[in-house]
Order: C-alpha cells, then structure tokens, then sequence
C-alpha cells in the first residue's frame, strides 16, 4: 500500500521556478467519505489497507456538488482525487483472499490493446488545426522530431503532464528540429482555447491542436489518455508513452534528445 501514498505524494502538486518567479503547479484536492483529506492520512489509509480505488477527475454536475459543500477549496474541478474506501467487512474479505485471488485484482489491463500504431510503425499523417487558426501537416515536419500528445481538457493527468512540459520538454529544445502537437481530442475549439488560458496561471502557454470528432485520434489508439507518440526525422514512431505516471515527462525529454543525437 505504500506504492499509493508514494503516487499520490508525486502528483500533489509543487512548485516551479520560471521567468524569475514563482509558477504554481496543479494540486489536487483528495476527497474520501466526503470530507477533504491531506496526503498524510492518504498514506495512513493506504498503510492499513482500507483503499479500495482512487478515481482522478470528476464530472462536471460532481464538481459542482463538492463545490456547494466545500466551497473554494475545490479549485478547479479537474484536479480532485475521489477515493473509495473498504468496509471493514471488504476488509476482513480482502485479507482472507488466496494468493491468486490477490492477483487477479491487482492484474492491470494490457496497455498495448489500446495502441492502433505500435513502435517502428510509420506514423500516420494528419492535418491538425491549432486554435491560433494556424494548420500543420504531420508530412511537412520530416526531417524533425515530432511528439504527438493526445490529452482534454477534463483529463487531470493530461494537464498535469502539461505543466511539466515547458521547463521538461519545449524550453531544452527550443533551438532543435522539434516540434510539440498535443491534440485535444473530441471537443471543441472554444472549449480548448479557453481551458489553455486558464492553465496560464501554471506556466502553461503554448500553441494547441484540435481534433473535435476523434479523427486524427482513431488512426493512433483508444482509451485511456493522456498518450504521446514521438516520431522520428523520418516519420517512424520510435516511443510511446502512456499515462502520466512519476517521472513520465522526464522518460520523454530523454527520448527526445536521443533521437534529435541521431
């Protein structure tokens, strides 16, 4: 249990240093039987085995109804953690579970299924408008290295991820042959633009693309996001990465500039 006081510890949120000031990260608020908890008592609880699943991000209608209870201290309703937590006759059940069926619970869905495109595959090519108007073909960029991020704005793990991107990933390479595309994918333009000016107060700031009816989306994977497909001079996916675990980015930033070595 200590793997979830140790996950919920990395994603907490701290803070950045950039332009000579101080630049807020993400936190998210953790919620268990209703009341706001502090990542202390999340290792507690997780220390006496009563987790049963943690579910980051909410709806809309659910952030609205944690908003009327707790007022302010909900921020923005993408980063909350909403854990459930054992009865204590689960608890006794779990405890008294063979080996095997310990197994079987913990077992992980197969990431892989998700992937239409797997490493060494040509990456498939696509226009995708950014929400400054500008177009960009996937063809046009050969000769550099590419990373396509797939995200949206209600997935708090994409956000998250995002606001380790400029100082991980777009400031060491800014002078190279790369370019980042993180594509929203199923919504809309406004929805987007105003979801990235709302990140500006995490440093977020960069140019995004759109990709309203998942078409771009449907030629790389399914599922879960976020994902990212790095791609290299010649139009080969070399990594994907999927999810935002601990030190997901900085796996990314190495991947970078092992290719743009090459």
């Amino acid at each position: 249990m200590k793997t979830i006081f140790f996950l919920i510890v990395s994603l907490y949120g701290f803070t950045l240093l950039a332009q000579g000031k101080e630049i807020k990260k993400p936190e998210y608020v953790i919620i268990a039987n209703n009341e706001i908890i502090t990542k202390e008592q999340v290792g507690e609880l997780g220390q006496q085995g009563l987790i049963k699943a943690m579910n980051k991000g909410v709806t809309e209608d659910e952030r609205n109804k944690l908003a009327t209870k707790f007022g302010d201290k909900i921020g923005d309703r993408e980063f909350i953690i909403i854990i459930d937590l054992l009865t204590e006759k689960e608890k006794k059940e779990r405890k008294n579970q063979t080996a095997s069926s310990d197994k079987k619970i913990t077992k992980e869905k197969n990431r892989n299924d998700e992937l239409i495109l797997n490493i060494n595959d040509s990456a498939s090519e696509f226009t995708v408008e950014m929400i400054d108007g500008k177009k960009i073909n996937l063809s046009d960029l050969k000769g550099q290295v590419v990373l396509v991020n797939y995200w949206a704005t209600w997935c708090a793990p994409c956000l998250m991820e995002f606001a380790e991107f400029p100082k991980k990933i777009l400031e060491p390479f800014k002078n190279e042959k790369f370019m980042l595309i993180a594509i929203s994918i199923g919504e809309t333009k406004e929805k987007v633009e105003l979801k990235m000016d709302k990140m500006k107060k995490y440093g977020v700031d960069f140019n995004v693309g759109i990709d309203p009816e998942k078409e771009i989306w449907d030629k790389y994977a399914t599922g879960a996001i976020p994902k990212s497909f790095l791609i290299d001079k010649n139009g080969i996916i070399k990594y994907i990465s999927i999810g935002n675990s601990d030190g997901n980015v900085d796996k990314l930033a190495t991947e970078v500039k092992k290719l743009l070595a090459e």
